[in-house]
């Protein structure tokens, strides 16, 4: 089977499921998969070598700034006829099926020539009834309407009553040592210079990744570059997480069992979702501003945690394309939703209940 695989890149999150998934379709000699990746300049991509000869287009990119989505920024910088020109030319009648990560060149593409598409991505959930803002529907319908595709799997920490499956998460490395005594922050979305100068003020360590790294620090914040196995191993061995409210890296983080504070990109309607999602669920702190009074708050109220342990669900979502993706997606949530460890509650607030110190 010949499939051509779109990846959305505006954010490390889809780049990083789409990795775990390539790994798992490995295992499948039958399936000749041709990756394009679009959103993101392509100098700007890392830790690409398992895709091998991708292809790159431009696509469309969100912009922000200061911690909040620009969307006439968003809407002016796009550039909509070479995106239509690369949705009329990609050649998806060569491919016996085309799979989105939220990758709006495939997807279209399929959907104008009535080609078999499955989408797979934490967006994707958004086609069920699952917490988000009731007041944001236009951005709602835009979020349903960017990559359509026939079918679709989506992903979540919890299932809310619907056939969406738990997350595609990495295996996660094995802690170099007992947990450090340092906190691991990712906030890209925020100007670099008065978070960090935030955090000077608290007496913790910090790792900070996301952000450029000659900028002046203080002695208790460590900047680092981009690195994949770097970013895993770091996430490992922190006390806890302070991030924006993007779906993977919370998802990893649940796996690790680490207190989390979270802030969501203002008008980023995703994220709010998320942060609405996580504050029922009771599985993170969420805050509108991440700053040096928030981090002291957290930290005096004894941040808890939750463990989650993830099913190996690439694999079985690997095992369900080769299969033709026949089986039915509710069937294949149900199996995967009863090997999460600890099973979420059906309750009409959910919660998976084990919050610790």
């Amino acid at each position: 089977m010949k499939i051509l695989y779109g990846v959305q890149a505006t954010g490390n999150g889809h780049i990083a499921r789409s990795r775990t998934l390539a790994k798992a379709l490995q295992q499948y000699p039958e399936l000749e998969i041709q990756w394009l990746f679009s959103g993101r300049p392509k100098e700007n991509l890392f830790g690409m070598e398992l895709f091998g000869d991708y292809w790159w287009r431009e696509g469309m990119t969100i912009v922000h700034s200061e911690g909040r989505l620009r969307s006439l920024a968003t809407v002016a910088q796009a550039k909509l006829r070479q995106l239509i020109q690369d949705v009329r030319k990609l050649p998806v009648s060569e491919y016996d099926l085309i799979i989105s990560d939220y990758e709006p060149i495939t997807a279209w593409a399929a959907k104008m020539r009535k080609k078999p598409s499955v989408g797979i991505g934490h967006q994707y959930a958004f086609l069920h009834s699952i917490p988000m803002p009731r007041y944001n529907w236009p951005l709602h319908t835009v979020l349903r309407i960017f990559a359509p595709t026939k079918k679709s799997l989506g992903l979540h920490w919890h299932h809310f009553g619907n056939p969406i499956l738990p997350p595609i998460v990495p295996p996660q490395p094995k802690p170099e040592s007992d947990t450090e005594d340092y906190i691991l922050v990712y906030l890209p979305f925020e100007h670099p210079i008065p978070m960090l100068e935030e955090l000077a003020k608290v007496e913790r360590q910090f790792i900070v990744y996301g952000v450029p790294e000659n900028l002046p620090t203080a002695n208790n914040i460590q900047i680092k570059s981009p690195s994949t196995l770097g970013f895993q191993q770091d996430l490992v061995n922190a006390r806890a997480v302070i991030c924006n409210s993007g779906f993977e890296l919370l998802a990893e983080t649940l796996a690790q069992g680490k207190p989390i504070l979270s802030r969501p990109l203002a008008y980023q309607f995703e994220q709010e979702a998320n942060a609405q999602a996580l504050e029922q669920l009771k599985l993170a702190k969420i805050v509108r501003s991440i700053d040096a009074n928030s981090i002291h708050t957290w930290l005096e109220e004894g941040p808890k945690s939750v463990r989650i342990q993830w099913p190996d669900v690439a694999q079985a979502i690997a095992a369900w394309i080769a299969q033709g993706c026949k089986r039915d997606p509710a069937d294949l949530a149900r199996s995967l939703w009863r090997q999460v460890t600890p099973r979420p509650t059906e309750g009409t607030v959910p919660t998976y209940q084990n919050a610790t110190d």
